[in-house]
């Protein structure tokens, strides 16, 4: 086992208590609204950073208002701008939790189309050549101890479900939460979202790999290399490594896609003048 499969993550507890809060001058008329402006942007940067993700729940406001130090006053009126700013959603029965930042993905135009041509599956592949070979250079150069123990887990779930009865959807998203964690190990929060917010498309392009190419023995081997290769330059700590190994790794599937494509495509032209078709 890696060294860092057994480090334990900072918990929101601990990140939480890291967190001081400002010195606030309660006799100003004006400090109850500046107080609010200082939550929302401590909770905004918290989102930003990763540590809160969109749909999840925000701590109670009991605890809110221990670990911000502010009075439940500020905090409501923080939670209040957050909320106009379409930051946060607030639902009766479920209270406050951070709202799809993206929007509603699947009823935007332009990702259904994106996602309804055949052929912007390579144009995928190129974006994510791109930005993930980054992402891995940056998560060989910033990563932290933690973000190393987060990649470790998620490779590890990856690895471990190769072995068991998983559908293809399970091993898409496996496949995609360890490109995800080395994405957010880069600590470049705008790169970060970029990769949240185009999802559902990315997981196209990885469902497609899995489909295609994980019951064909010799590509699926070379598919756990390049995972196994990508995952030690990483927490290896060798960024040229890291960008080398996760640009390799998106080249070649998408040339093997290519090829079982053509080759089904000569499989079918030679189908037809069997038949007699011109």
């Amino acid at each position: 086992m890696s060294q860092w499969g057994t480090h334990r993550v900072k918990s929101k507890r601990t990140i939480f208590r890291s967190y001081q809060p400002p010195t606030m001058d309660y006799s100003n008329p004006n400090s109850s609204r500046h107080v609010a402006d200082v939550v929302a942007e401590q909770i905004e940067r918290l989102i930003v950073d990763g540590v809160l993700k969109p749909r999840q729940a925000l701590p109670s406001e009991r605890r809110l208002v221990d670990k911000l130090g502010v009075s439940r006053t500020a905090l409501r009126e923080g939670l209040k701008l957050l909320r106009a700013r379409g930051i946060i959603e607030t639902s009766q029965g479920r209270g406050s939790f951070v709202a799809s930042l993206t929007g509603r993905v699947e009823m935007s135009p332009l990702m259904y189309l994106l996602g309804s041509q055949p052929r912007t599956l390579y144009d995928l592949f190129e974006v994510r050549g791109l930005l993930e070979a980054e992402s891995a250079r940056l998560a060989a150069l910033r990563g932290t101890q933690a973000d190393y123990a987060i990649i470790t887990r998620r490779y590890q779930e990856m690895v471990a479900a190769q072995g068991q009865e998983t559908s293809q959807s399970a091993h898409a998203h496996l496949d995609h939460a360890f490109h995800l964690a080395i994405c957010e190990a880069s600590h470049n929060p705008v790169l970060v979202h970029t990769l949240r917010s185009l999802t559902d498309l990315l997981l196209s392009s990885v469902f497609a790999s899995v489909n295609n190419l994980y019951h064909r023995d010799p590509q699926k081997k070379i598919i756990d290399r390049h995972h196994a290769r990508l995952y030690n330059a990483v927490v290896g700590k060798l960024p040229d490594q890291a960008r080398k190994a996760a640009a390799e790794h998106i080249a070649s599937v998408c040339g093997s896609l290519r090829e079982i494509e053509q080759e089904e495509q000569r499989l079918v032209r030679a189908a037809l003048r069997l038949q007699g078709w011109k």
